[in-house]
């Protein structure tokens, strides 16, 4: 999957598009956001995020489940075939088969209402850092190589596509870094606190449940032997068709 990598002039604010049909809510992310520098564009619909994230191109999209036309899953499978962009969704349901079904349509992470503004602002800038790492970058980082192939499992670290037995796979900017942390040491557990600081590049151990989340939408697309829970410390990921479900 070719993912939207955004590579705007050094002088040009991130761009952002905010989904989301509560008004104060939506002005609240919106006044946020402008205060970090960033240029925010308001929908208030499916069919008007959909239309609003075509005609702008954002570095980044912020959306709500639940809305008025079409629901913000069906928004994110539209903006996703077409040109796949950051994501990021909101839900009023603290449902983890919510979760998973965002990701699935392409979302990149995920929280739920009523959540905190500086959080909100931290994950969005460690998304954006993470979609706009160059393949330079990537290449010359410790221990990396461009393309990596763990049995039947090819990971190409420049092109960010990802195949198992020939087949491509179609992964998240999210789920391919996560991937590429647990292909870093083949069989190495690592706990769900350091995934979250090199992944998502959080310093606290509050987004757990996502991790768990990323983990299983992997296990969905390239197959439930891939990635090895190691009960109460974290995930290994194993040479395929060695690992546990």
């Amino acid at each position: 999957m070719s993912t939207h990598t955004p590579t705007p002039p050094q002088d040009a604010p991130t761009t952002v598009v905010v989904v989301e049909d509560e008004p104060a809510i939506a002005r609240a992310i919106a006044d946020r956001l402008e205060a970090e520098g960033w240029r925010v564009e308001l929908a208030g619909d499916g069919p008007g995020g959909v239309e609003t994230v075509q005609r702008v191109r954002p570095d980044l999209v912020v959306l709500d489940v639940m809305l008025p036309g079409f629901d913000g899953l069906e928004v994110c499978r539209r903006i996703q075939a077409e040109d796949p962009v950051p994501v990021l969704m909101l839900t009023a349901r603290d449902d983890e088969t919510d979760m998973l079904v965002g990701l699935g349509v392409g979302a990149d992470d995920y929280m739920t209402k009523p959540f905190s503004q500086r959080e909100l602002v931290a994950r969005l800038k460690a998304l954006l850092r993470r979609v706009r790492r160059t393949p330079q970058t990537m290449e010359s980082s410790p221990g990396s190589a461009p393309v990596v192939q763990i049995g039947d499992l090819v990971i190409d670290r420049a092109a960010r596509r990802v195949s198992r037995g020939g087949v491509p796979a179609h992964l998240t900017p999210t789920e391919f870094d996560l991937l590429v942390c647990l292909a870093q040491a083949p069989g190495t557990v690592l706990t769900r606190e350091q995934l979250l600081a090199e992944v998502w590049d959080w310093v606290d151990a509050t987004g757990t449940r996502t991790v768990d989340s990323h983990v299983k939408a992997l296990r969905r697309k390239l197959g439930a032997d891939l990635v090895r829970t190691v009960h109460g410390v974290g995930y290994a990921l194993s040479a395929p068709g060695e690992g546990d479900a």
